[in-house]
């Protein structure tokens, strides 16, 4: 059992994460005394549906400041009416979990109105396995917690993928073409963490480019990804504009491509690598409530910089590479960011699978485990 970053909730709180990152067992360590409604069981489910004001009745005579959690929210919206009553007439708190928002984002459903707080909760971080976190383990099958540690991975894995599909899809009818979606989602597994070709997926997924949108914003809305997008510098150097998306777990995403059997090869591990890294960098700033939006860089000419942020301090450039050996032809780009946007006010740094820590022109390159480390103590972005 690992100790979570997250921090206990002290007023309500929206929890929202894909299945399996640990939002439930996270809820019931930090507030074991709070009464739970989980809406994945078929009996509670059922009777909060069919008369979701049950909840203000069974809820209201709790004592003032009492934790209600409800798992899972998505599936009946309408909750969102009575523990707006229930917060605001009987002072109760809430931790409202759950896997999708889409049917939050996109009914005109009552959100509380900044009643609640918005969390993220992402599978298990480099900082929470401590000398756990083993990187090519991490490449190879993610940490989502049930993951790591476990007998056999594949197995988990390919029943999580499998069980995503029949549950989130399937129930809560977001697609009513599964079988194009389960092939779109293999080509795009195969396209992590690369500029997003609508066009090129539809064409190899069988699909129109219109659906693609449509299942981008699926896997949105589900939180199995993120797009990161592109920076615009001032310079008049033509840049590229599309963006590209990463899935949330390394393990996941494997499962996806059809590709989990076997050890990443060497072309897999670049893309693995800049997912992971990329992954525990919003990770860390959504923990740490700083709010900082990702992007990265990349100019018609192939000059690349995988991640650009502007934080409180300036700006960070990180380029990554699973490269044993850092040369200097990785970092060209790097230098071109800093002198656009500033030397002094950028800090710029490699991240490789080497094992030294090196100064070259200027840029800092870190194993990929000190990077994480320094990054989990604060060092790299504030």
């Amino acid at each position: 059992m690992y100790d979570r970053i997250l921090d206990t909730p002290a007023s309500s709180v929206f929890l929202f994460g894909p299945r399996g990152t640990g939002k439930t067992t996270f809820v019931r360590q930090r507030l074991p005394n709070a009464r739970s409604y989980d809406l994945l069981d078929s009996e509670t489910f059922l009777r909060l549906s069919q008369a979701p004001q049950r909840l203000y009745d069974e809820c209201r005579l709790l004592a003032c400041g009492s934790w209600v959690v409800i798992d899972e929210v998505q599936r009946i919206p309408t909750l969102l009416n009575e523990v707006h009553r229930l917060i605001e007439g009987e002072g109760l708190r809430f931790v409202l979990t759950g896997s999708s928002a889409r049917k939050l984002r996109r009914g005109g459903v009552n959100l509380l109105a900044g009643r609640a707080l918005g969390k993220a909760m992402f599978p298990l971080v480099s900082s929470e396995l401590g000398e756990d976190a083993n990187m090519m383990q991490m490449l190879r099958f993610g940490s989502l917690p049930s993951v790591v540690g476990h007998v056999k991975p594949m197995d988990y894995l390919h029943s999580y993928t499998s069980t995503y599909l029949a549950q989130e899809v399937q129930q809560e009818a977001l697609t009513r073409n599964l079988g194009a979606f389960s092939r779109f989602l293999e080509v795009a597994a195969r396209q992590n963490a690369q500029q997003t070709n609508m066009l090129n997926i539809a064409r190899e997924a069988g699909v129109k480019r219109s659906t693609v949108a449509h299942y981008f914003e699926i896997l949105e809305d589900t939180l199995l990804g993120n797009f990161l997008p592109a920076w615009k510098l001032k310079s008049r150097t033509r840049q590229v504009k599309a963006s590209k998306f990463y899935f949330f777990d390394c393990g996941v995403t494997r499962s996806l491509s059809g590709r989990l059997p076997y050890p990443p090869s060497q072309e897999e591990l670049g893309p693995l690598l800049e997912a992971l890294v990329v992954n525990e960098l919003r990770a860390y700033i959504s923990y740490q409530n700083l709010y900082y939006p990702l992007h990265y860089w990349s100019s018609y000419s192939g000059s690349e910089v995988d991640v650009l942020l502007e934080t409180q301090d300036g700006h960070v450039a990180i380029e990554i590479k699973a490269s044993h050996r850092w040369e200097r032809k990785f970092h060209r780009a790097l230098k071109s960011v800093a002198e656009d946007l500033g030397r002094s006010s950028t800090a710029t740094y490699g991240v490789y699978m080497g094992a030294q820590q090196v100064l070259v022109d200027d840029v800092r390159v870190l194993p990929v485990q000190d990077f994480l480390k320094a990054l989990w103590r604060g060092e790299l972005i504030r």
